[in-house]
């Protein structure tokens, strides 16, 4: 049993800031993404990527759509130096993308940094430090003074370095790790510091990154430390603020949603949020919520499976099967009741109109996912679910009764066999059933004829394994194959009939459906038969309706 935390944790306090203004404020536009897969994702890594999966990657995310990425921490390892060298020397950097590359604030760190970037078109250093208690006290040993000493002597060398290399235009980041838990006012301190010494204009911007490194607290109290920031940095017209959540506490989505409300105009994340510990900000949930709200991310993710799949094949990581927009099954309903709502909602939604399908807040299709998955049979499903796939699949359209017919069969299978159901195996449950009938009475074939002012029918039927010749006369084929069948069969009534086309083409196929009780039980049970007459169709399902009044009597 958990021991009781009180004695142990501790609330992080909240920001005293009531001049918040986030919770009445909407996001409107998406703000400037930057991908630190190559960084950030590939250190969390058990095996970290190799060059080719690294470029295979790179490749992806600016074909998504990102101008910024932050490729590698090139003083780390000679592999992530190469690697910065390989996209620059052999030109595989898109005019429009900027690369991005980390740096501790260190001098010689931060030395061959630069160097690793010498010959870019763009480039953007990325220098950290910690600022928190914590840190100053237990890690760096260090005062806030020489704190902030190390960050401002940090960006003076960067932009030192930056000089001798005119040919490049150099943006400079600047990260307060740990800044969550670290004193705003200390805060705003360093970023001021950071900013004046870099010498930021509107035309020269500073990146302010404030990261949730380890996430701490809420999501409410983050984007009051963001507003708080927004509102009390100098140069706020010279800064790009930007934001990089983890999701220690789970929350880091909802945290990035709010940073952006409070003044955030940059986040940092990886594709499905792969950073260190539990990750950091997932970036497509971030940009397909926004999606969702009817704002373009300026990422494009119209096939989502292929980004999924480069990206599964490159950080050799799993994407979860339930992961929001992209797992697997995350269109796919197995509960009966939501298989229903979606099935009506399938038949009301229009073309042209709003996007409006019960438990599915968003179109597979607009993600390159076809419809085929939304429904899927087990043990939980529904009659909704089983008709949606038989009709979007075979295009049998089940009439309500049969539905709740069908949906009893098919329970009994998956109790008796487990698991899903695929498709295919619920069509043959549903031919099995229906269609492939021959015992007692299988249909051999038949004639019309025209009688008076209605019809007669010559029907040849085999019956327990003897041939029956019979005749019938009707007000139409079907009363008079009614007709024909109760000269040697007595004790079944028709109580429904319906029809319908398969598809739309001249040669499509006909389905009838027909609603049957005993004489003495009011149980129904339907018959259906399927034929490119509907004629023949409409006496395939009379004898499939008799031989299931007769597996249900015996």
């Amino acid at each position: 049993m958990l021991q009781n935390p009180s004695s142990k944790y501790r609330p992080f306090p909240p920001v005293q800031f009531a001049e918040r203004q986030w919770p009445n404020r909407v996001i409107t536009a998406p703000p400037i993404w930057m991908s630190t897969d190559l960084r950030d994702g590939n250190q969390a890594l058990f095996e970290p990527m190799n060059a080719e999966h690294k470029l295979r990657l790179f490749k992806t995310l600016c074909e998504i759509g990102f101008k910024e990425i932050e490729v590698a921490f090139p003083s780390a390892s000679q592999t992530d130096f190469d690697f910065v060298r390989r996209l620059i020397e052999e030109q595989r950097i898109p005019d429009d993308v900027s690369i991005e590359v980390l740096s501790h604030a260190r001098e010689p760190l931060i030395r061959r940094t630069v160097e690793s970037l010498k010959g870019a078109r763009r480039a953007i250093v990325h220098i950290v430090n910690a600022t928190s208690k914590p840190f100053r006290e237990l890690v760096l040993a260090m005062s806030k003074a020489e704190v902030l000493e190390l960050a401002v002597s940090a960006v003076r060398l960067v932009k030192q370095l930056a000089a001798d290399h005119p040919e490049t235009e150099w943006v400079l980041e600047y990260s307060l790790e740990t800044f969550t838990a670290t004193e705003l006012d200390f805060a705003v301190e360093i970023c001021d510091a950071v900013s004046a010494a870099w010498g930021a204009t509107p035309g020269n911007k500073i990146i302010l990154n404030l990261p949730s490194s380890v996430e701490v607290t809420t999501p409410n109290v983050y984007a009051d430390q963001i507003e708080w920031m927004h509102r009390h940095i100098a140069r706020r017209d010279s800064v790009i603020l930007s934001v990089h959540p983890h999701n220690d506490r789970g929350t880091a989505v909802a945290a990035a949603e709010l940073a952006v409300m409070a003044g955030a105009d940059r986040v940092e994340g990886c594709l499905f949020g792969n950073g260190e510990r539990t990750g950091n900000v997932d970036i497509v949930t971030l940009a397909l919520n926004l999606y969702t709200q009817g704002i373009a991310p300026g990422l494009d993710f119209s096939d989502i499976d292929a980004v999924a799949r480069t990206f599964e094949q490159c950080t050799q990581l799993p994407i979860h099967p339930r992961h929001p927009y992209v797992g697997d099954l995350v269109f796919t309903a197995f509960s009966g009741s939501h298989q229903d709502a979606i099935k009506k909602g399938f038949a009301a939604q229009q073309p042209d109109s709003a996007w409006n399908v019960p438990y599915l807040p968003f179109d597979p299709a607009d993600l390159g996912r076809s419809y085929d998955s939304v429904i899927r049979i087990n043990s939980q499903s529904g009659k909704g679910g089983i008709a949606h796939l038989l009709e979007s699949q075979y295009g049998v359209v089940l009439p309500r009764r049969l539905q709740v017919e069908f949906s009893g069969v098919v329970q009994q299978h998956t109790d008796n066999h487990g698991g899903e159901i695929s498709a295919a195996e619920l069509w043959r449950l549903f031919s099995r059933t229906y269609l492939d009938t021959v015992n007692p009475v299988r249909y051999v074939e038949h004639h019309l004829f025209e009688h008076g002012s209605g019809q007669g029918l010559r029907l040849t039927l085999e019956i327990n394994g003897a041939v029956h010749p019979l005749a019938g006369e009707g007000n139409g084929p079907i009363d008079a194959a009614v007709h024909a069948l109760q000269s040697v069969i007595t004790n079944f009534k028709v109580r429904d009939y319906q029809e319908h086309a398969m598809s739309r083409n001249a040669d499509a196929r006909a389905c009838a459906f027909i609603a049957m009780t005993q004489a003495d039980d009011h149980r129904e049970y339907y018959g259906v038969g399927i034929d490119t007459n509907i004629v023949t169709a409409s006496i395939k399902a009379l004898v499939s309706g008799i031989n299931r009044l007769a597996i249900s009597a015996g």
